[in-house]
């Protein structure tokens, strides 16, 4: 039995995951770090917590599971994206990494913007220009710590850094590429003109290779430090987001999900990039060659349901202790009280502002249409009916562009029922749900590591690893109803955008 083994690098730690060769999971080990939270919006991470982390996860995991390291096929991985981690000649970090959560290269987005609009650049990239990315990160670098850029070899996201911890080869893969900015992604190539505009030199960059690319073989030095066995193959795979497009089957075209966590977000797989006149939507190279996922991308999402249990539900979390569940199963049983619609009753989800469909930082959430009559269920219903009609706004634009007819949904909000319903009835589709919710990074990791490997002939090896375990059908007779909320939904935010920056 060949074994496949896949690191999950997020934000707040590593998961390493085992998997065999026909899909089955065996067992995972997460080690946590830190995040450093400065300055109101400034957000960095040590690089070798990330290394520490996937040496001590890799040999707890090898060890508890009693697997020959022999056996071990192939390492991949799923990394967060849009970071800026400056390293040397020798792949020696310069400083702190700074990570996706950052936000303080606002002049050198504007410097960009200066000499590309925002909808060329929409265009070259897919994405538009934000702060976030890391070629404006690298750009705060040149002018804020110049001793720092000179001395840059390479600008790297967190899997690669870990790929050249092992294999001492410097790489990216085409979707962490696109994280950058600055990445052409009809070409899948750097663009020229973005960094010319940044003023920084396209050696400065990793090459870039498709996600199922072997990116070296596992080092005498690694193997002693992580328990791998010298000269396993290592695969780049790809970034967060498009991991999960892989393992939650979302390989071919119209294929489409929706992940549930603190944000949310919709994202379906094309065959070319869907441009949105709005710029609504954001692209990614796909980690299936020639493919691209399109996706939307809110921001309070279960933070909205997590923000109404911490702030209007005291009593539920009383008799959650008493019961022995969660709060949340007490606030689903008063939902399912409440009717379809809320009684008139509308929530906007816009807690800290808006990314997709609104693109709005001054945004603020909203009960609207209250009564006397209105109930505790009624208010937790239109939560959810909130959030789910602000992605609906994502899916519409999606459709209209290609054809969609079922959706599998993964993250910790997939586990309510109640909030499945209310999905299937506003999106009007088929809603799948996965035994295993959040394991998608990891299972498409892992696919990934298996076709680049020579494991899997294609992707469709995912069918291996994805199993079904409810599926929700939409209430035709509702569809009136939600489609005559949504037009109302679209109204009150148009009625408040001119108010929300003059609200402090």
């Amino acid at each position: 039995m060949r074994y496949l083994i896949a690191h999950d690098i997020g934000t707040s730690g590593d998961k390493a995951t085992l998997f065999d060769e026909q899909g089955s999971l065996l067992g995972s080990v997460t080690e946590n770090y830190d995040v450093h939270i400065f300055r109101g919006n400034w957000a960095e991470q040590d690089a070798d917590d990330w290394w520490k982390a996937v040496c001590r996860t890799t040999r707890l995991l090898i060890d508890r599971q009693g697997v020959s390291q022999d056996d071990v096929a192939v390492v991949s991985f799923s990394g967060q994206m849009m970071g800026c981690l400056c390293v040397d000649r020798a792949g020696k970090p310069l400083r702190p990494s700074i990570i996706w959560a950052d936000q303080r290269a606002h002049e050198e987005a504007a410097e960009i913007e200066r000499q590309i609009s925002q909808w060329e650049f929409y265009n070259i990239v897919g994405h538009r220009n934000t702060p976030s990315y890391g070629i404006q990160k690298l750009m705060w670098v040149k002018r804020h710590e110049p001793e720092v850029y000179e001395d840059t070899y390479k600008m790297l996201n967190a899997k690669d850094y870990i790929v050249f911890k092992l294999t001492g080869n410097f790489y990216t893969d085409y979707s962490d590429a696109n994280s950058c900015g600055c990445f052409d992604i009809s070409r899948l190539c750097w663009s020229e003109k973005i960094l010319r505009a940044a003023g920084i030199p396209e050696d400065k960059l990793p090459e870039c290779r498709p996600s199922t690319f072997i990116g070296g073989k596992v080092t005498g030095e690694a193997a002693k430090l992580t328990g791998l066995k010298e000269g396993t193959a290592i695969v780049l795979g790809a970034g967060d987001g498009v991991t999960a497009n892989v393992g939650t089957g979302s390989i071919a075209e119209g294929r489409t999900y929706c992940c549930l966590g603190t944000s949310a977000w919709v994202t379906t797989t094309a065959q070319r990039p869907v441009f949105d006149p709005q710029m609504r939507i954001v692209n990614w190279a796909h980690a299936v060659p020639g493919l691209y996922a399109p996706n939307g991308t809110m921001q309070a999402a279960g933070a909205s349901y997590s923000w109404a249990k911490e702030q209007i539900c005291l009593w539920e979390q009383e008799m959650a202790k008493d019961q022995g569940c969660s709060p949340y199963d007490c606030m689903n049983r008063e939902i399912e009280e409440s009717v379809p619609g809320a009684n008139g009753l509308y929530f906007l989800p816009y807690l800290i502002g808006e990314r997709a469909p609104r693109w709005n930082p001054d945004a603020k959430g909203a009960f609207v249409g209250l009564k006397s009559e209105n109930t505790r269920g009624d208010l937790l219903r239109s939560v959810l009916e909130g959030i789910t009609m602000n992605l609906a706004v994502c899916l519409d634009v999606l459709k209209s562009h290609i054809k969609i007819e079922e959706m599998t949904v993964v993250g910790g909000g997939a586990r309510g029922e109640v909030w499945q319903q209310i999905m299937a009835d506003i999106f009007e589709m088929e809603i799948l749900v996965p035994e295993m919710l959040e394991e998608g990074g990891s299972m498409g990791a892992a696919v990934i590591g298996g076709v680049g490997a020579g494991i899997f002939e294609d992707f469709t090896a995912v069918d291996r690893f994805l199993r079904m375990k409810e599926k929700r059908s939409p209430r035709r007779e509702l569809a009136e109803l939600y489609r005559g909320k949504q037009e109302m939904f679209e109204k009150l935010y148009g009625a408040l955008e001119p108010l929300y920056a003059g609200m402090r």
